[in-house]
């Protein structure tokens, strides 16, 4: 299937990296090369554009967009938690962006068989890196009911969260829960049927849940922020799309904590804790999309865009 996605805040992406044609840049999660095509579009001869990402597919269509530019690119087929060891390979003086759209690509959700989407039936998988041994199936199937009851409250922000865990259980006892569709029976019986009504799908905020939890993306995300900023060169520029307020709230966050490390107490009349700001909060508010963008692309309607530079 053809790996078609259309990238989110394009222009805006290009516009904040303020590319120089012979800096390196890092694009943390690959895809199609969407964002990356149009990097590397930027670049002349000296510039550099390493590229991760950790499905197969993705690999594969970015290789075969990218082959235009050449010796200029580097894939790496990998997490970008290990943005860091990348970089110190292939670029060890530093980099002059970095950029992550967070979340799952529109392939991976209309690839039936990868069993990300609710919309269709397929065996339950979500592995964005169908090397790792843990799939959506091993978290329905094997996890307690207040562990299930955790991830759904807290990754799905479902009010209904207690009840679809409990009703779960349930059903695997009777048999393993294997498939999307089977899934979705489940979760719909456990909301009352008036609140099925509004608001959407009701296996959304489940899917969301597990599909995090199966990628641990709210982890990879915290764990690599500090790394990004400090393989940047000053000056260099850090740009995440996020697509769900969890993650939003983490890259917000960071980037306070970035500009404004100072941890001594507020009556303190001058800083005593010594910790220098790493650089500075382009975006105070994040950038969104325009109208045009969200009724092209459904898809766009939740992204914001933050943006760091190092000092």
């Amino acid at each position: 299937m053809e790996f078609k996605h259309k990238s989110v805040l394009l222009d805006e992406v290009i516009e904040n990296l303020n590319i120089r044609p012979d800096g390196t840049y890092v694009d943390g999660t690959l895809g199609g090369a969407g964002h990356s095509s149009v990097i590397a579009s930027k670049l002349n001869e000296d510039g550099k554009l390493i590229g991760i990402d950790q499905d197969a597919a993705a690999i594969e269509t970015a290789t075969e967009r990218l082959a235009p530019f050449g010796d200029r690119i580097t894939i790496v087929r990998s997490n970008y938690r290990s943005v860091k060891e990348i970089v110190n390979k292939y670029s060890p003086e530093g980099v002059d962006g970095i950029l992550l759209d967070l979340g799952v690509s529109s392939y991976q959700l209309d690839t039936a068989e990868r069993g990300f989407g609710y919309k269709t039936d397929a065996p339950l998988d979500m592995r964005m890196d169908q090397r790792q041994a843990v799939s959506a199936r091993e978290i329905v199937n094997e996890y307690s009911e207040n562990d299930l009851y955790r991830i759904i409250r807290d990754y799905g922000e479902d009010k209904f969260a207690k009840n679809i865990a409990k009703h779960i259980v349930m059903a695997r006892q009777i048999k393993p829960v294997e498939t999307t569709f089977e899934l979705n029976e489940i979760i719909k019986a456990s909301i009352p049927a008036k609140m099925r009504a509004t608001g959407g799908h009701p296996s959304k905020r489940t899917f969301q849940a597990i599909r995090i939890e199966c990628n641990r993306e709210l982890e990879v995300l915290k764990d690599s922020l500090s790394d990004m900023i400090e393989v940047l060169k000053p000056g260099g520029r850090l740009a995440i799309i996020t697509f769900h307020s969890l993650e939003d709230r983490i890259v917000k966050k960071a980037f306070k904590d970035a500009e404004d490390p100072c941890i001594c107490p507020p009556e303190f009349p001058v800083c005593v804790c010594g910790r220098k700001p790493f650089g500075t909060v382009i975006t105070k508010k994040p950038i969104l999309p325009g109208e045009e963008e969200t009724e092209e692309n459904s898809r766009a309607k939740s992204a914001k865009l933050r943006v760091f530079e190092k000092g």
